[in-house]
């Protein structure tokens, strides 16, 4: 009985691991970008990575598709031994200003061929880009994978904020503001109580100040009022001597006519 519910067991772990082994590949294994994140208004390097999500088939093609909404003026691949590239422009209805010139061919499809990741593999290809856009929070880069068996997987299902990933996603970028801007900010908003603090010093310093002059002001005054009143101490004590001395010469002085 035991040993029947330990088959039993065993069997449905196997067809578990089985299924999990099938379908995690599918679930997983896209087109991405990487990094996924960049600074607005830059210029960075970035890899698109294509893994290889069949084991009976070898990839054979990737064509990424720029977004023209938001144009990129410069997309430079780096080359990728044993693959060919080729870059496709398109022409803008709205030139776009680059760097105080008008740019109205940009880059609009980039295609790899003539390579192979096989069953099991990856393949990075590097592109430099730029300059990002500033109005825009992400950008999608829509991406079609081909396999030698005719088979082609189209990642272009832009992912919703919030929602499910859909079942073939688009390769995406971030993008966030530049770190100066964002210093910037910071900065502004600790300039107003940094000010008001710097206020307050300099207020507390001049008050501080006029204390001292008028302190240093009474103690002079003090002073002064001090030595006149020992001067004139002094004169009244001189006076007195001398006053005294005439009264006792006048005396004598009596003395001598009476007698």
């Amino acid at each position: 009985m035991h040993r029947a519910r330990l088959a039993a067991c065993a069997t449905v772990a196997a067809a578990t691991g089985a299924l999990v082994l099938a379908t995690a590949p599918t679930a997983l294994a896209h087109v991405t970008i990487d990094p996924d994140e960049a600074e607005q208004g830059g210029y960075t390097v970035i890899n698109v990575k294509v893994p290889n999500e069949r084991d009976n088939a070898s990839t054979i093609s990737l064509e990424l598709h720029l977004d023209l909404d938001h144009p990129l003026s410069s997309v430079m691949p780096q080359p990728v031994p044993g693959w060919d590239v080729e870059v496709e422009t398109a022409h803008l209805d709205q030139p776009v200003e680059v760097h105080g010139s008008e740019v109205s061919e940009v880059p609009s499809v980039i295609t790899w061929t003539g390579g192979e990741i096989s069953p099991g593999q990856f393949q990075q290809f590097p592109l430099s880009i730029g300059p990002l856009p500033e109005d825009v929070d992400h950008l999608v880069f829509k991406a079609i994978q081909t396999y030698d068996n005719d088979e082609v997987v189209r990642w272009i299902e832009e992912p919703a904020e919030g929602g499910e990933e859909p079942e073939n996603p688009a390769p995406v970028l971030q993008l966030a503001p530049a770190a100066e801007e964002s210093e910037a900010a910071s900065g502004a908003g600790a300039s107003a109580p940094d000010s008001a603090a710097a206020d307050g010093e300099d207020t507390g310093s001049g008050e501080a100040a006029e204390a001292a002059d008028d302190e240093g002001g009474s103690d002079t005054t003090a002073r002064v009022l001090g030595v006149a009143g020992i001067v004139v101490g002094a004169a009244g004590v001189a006076f007195g001597v001398l006053a005294g001395r005439r009264r006792s010469g006048a005396g004598a002085a009596d003395g001598g006519a009476a007698s």
